[in-house]
């Protein structure tokens, strides 16, 4: 006689998980509410994660990549402002000894914008360096550039004070071309390292929030469809199997589950599409836009130091046109063909904005136009550049006549039609562009945040609402059977 095996532990749980939710009606209910229930959870428990995940983005890109990134873009400004204003100083601070052609007006404002460029260098260096903890790359190119950068306040702290003495003029100026060689040499590559660097690291935390969000509203919304869906085919079934028209938990459920999925979409799309805005389309040009400034800003100091240093007047030009270059690029122009060409290029832009007769920071801004007002500042910013442009003609031919002094007051003095103040209405038009985008920035970041504070705990109520429901809903039907 064979003797039959007793069953398993696995197989008697097997059939005990079937008796209990399959094989009978109250089974299948419970079978039914299990399932509804999971798929509530899921949803809570992607919700909780995709929530964590954005406050996490947000709180990344508000307080430490976008900071720390335009830290770096002001460091640069700052450092080819005070090249600059040293420069102004050097050409107006007339003679040492007896006051004689010195620009009061001129001396006075470099000075001061010398010691903010210093203090804003002195600034983002810090900020630079309590960011970079933890990376060992960024944190060992901010520490060689508060290295260079005290080098090289030394040797302008040497080029003024030869400057200050009778006969100091020649000195000052091989100490301050010293100090420009280590700025182009060393300091400002770093300082572009360091925008390239953190603006790189911040494009790749987007990349991989946004690519997280494609994965979780997808799961959203099959988990959302399946939640209503089984509740609607819940309710069916029990209005048929019971012959009663409804089942109040059931419904109330339901409607809970679709409030739930509602927010859950609604915060996961609106923190998609904000990260988009706060990145590509506002973040993306305000980089563009400092980083015009900055090549602006060296520009015009090459231009102060072509009138300081007439040994270097070849490299110096040549300088100011790559700037110009950098800025709005046109195949084949020289300094001599430049302003025919841009004023040619301009045009044809104006009738057609896909139209591609230049390149540089300012085709990069002007393709990525988003916001109200944005296309028409930046336009005005380009034109404005195309003043200033003009002016360095007026200046250099002033210079090739042999008047040195006219075409000093002319670069750096402060009436109303000098290229300096021409510079300056430049610069304000290039702040105000970069101000929309900054603006719609932190908008960007204000609205995802409040997403997360309204959208996520609203769904998540309505979730365990949504399974506290399923399970009194059917308390009473399942008494039934006792």
């Amino acid at each position: 006689m064979t003797r039959r095996r007793p069953p398993t532990t696995l197989a008697r749980t097997a059939r005990l998980l079937t008796d209990r939710y399959w094989a009978t009606l109250p089974g299948r209910l419970r079978f039914a509410r299990a399932a509804c229930a999971l798929l509530a959870t899921g949803l809570l428990v992607l919700l909780a994660v995709a929530a964590t995940g954005a406050a996490s983005t947000w709180d990344e890109t508000a307080r430490r990549d976008a900071p720390r990134t335009l830290a770096a873009t002001q460091l640069n400004l700052a450092l080819n402002d005070m090249d600059a204003q040293t420069a102004n100083i050097l050409l107006s601070s007339g003679d040492a000894g007896t006051g004689k052609g010195r620009l009061g007006e001129s001396y006075a404002k470099a000075g001061g914008f010398y010691r903010d460029a210093q203090e804003t260098i002195s600034r983002s260096l810090r900020t630079l360096a309590a960011a970079s903890e933890g990376d060992p790359a960024t944190e060992a190119t901010v520490v060689t550039l508060t290295d260079d950068f005290a080098h090289y306040q030394e040797l302008i702290g040497r080029a003024l004070e030869n400057d200050g003495r009778p006969g100091g003029k020649d000195a000052a100026r091989e100490d301050y071309r010293a100090a420009t060689d280590l700025l182009a040499g060393r300091l400002l590559p770093e300082a572009r390292k360091l925008v390239d660097a953190n603006n790189t690291v911040y494009g790749r935390q987007y990349a991989a929030a946004r690519g997280d969000l494609d994965l979780q509203r997808s799961a959203e919304a099959v988990l959302g469809v399946l939640l209503i869906a089984g509740l609607v085919l819940f309710q069916i079934h029990l209005a048929r199997r019971f012959h009663r028209v409804f089942n109040p938990g059931l419904i109330a459920a339901t409607l809970c589950a679709v409030v739930a999925v509602v927010c859950a979409a609604q915060l996961l799309t609106t923190t998609y599409d904000r990260m988009k805005v706060a990145r590509r389309d506002s973040f993306d040009s305000v980089i563009a836009l400092s980083r015009s400034k900055a090549i602006g800003y060296d520009a015009n100091a090459d231009e102060s130091r072509y009138l300081l240093d007439p040994d270097r007047r070849t490299t110096y030009e040549r300088s100011f046109l790559d700037k110009s270059h950098q800025l709005y690029g046109i195949a084949g122009a020289g300094l001599d063909t430049y302003d025919g060409k841009l004023d040619e290029s301009w045009s044809a832009y104006r009738k057609d904005h896909d139209e591609k007769r230049f390149t540089g920071e300012y085709r990069r801004e002007l393709d990525n136009i988003t916001f109200a007002g944005e296309r028409e500042a930046a336009e005005e910013t380009v034109e404005a550049y195309a003043v200033y442009q003009r002016d360095d003609r007026t200046f250099r031919r002033l210079v090739a006549e042999g008047k040195t002094q006219e075409a000093t007051v002319f670069c750096i003095g402060w009436a109303s039609d000098t290229s300096n103040a021409h510079f300056g209405e430049w610069m304000k038009a290039l702040d105000r562009v970069t101000a929309i985008n900054q603006r719609h920035f932190d908008l960007a970041v204000r609205d995802g945040r409040g997403a997360l504070t309204t959208q996520a705990p609203m769904a998540g109520a309505a979730l365990l609402l949504t399974a506290g429901l399923t399970v009194l809903g059917l308390r009473r039907r399942l008494a039934e059977f006792r």
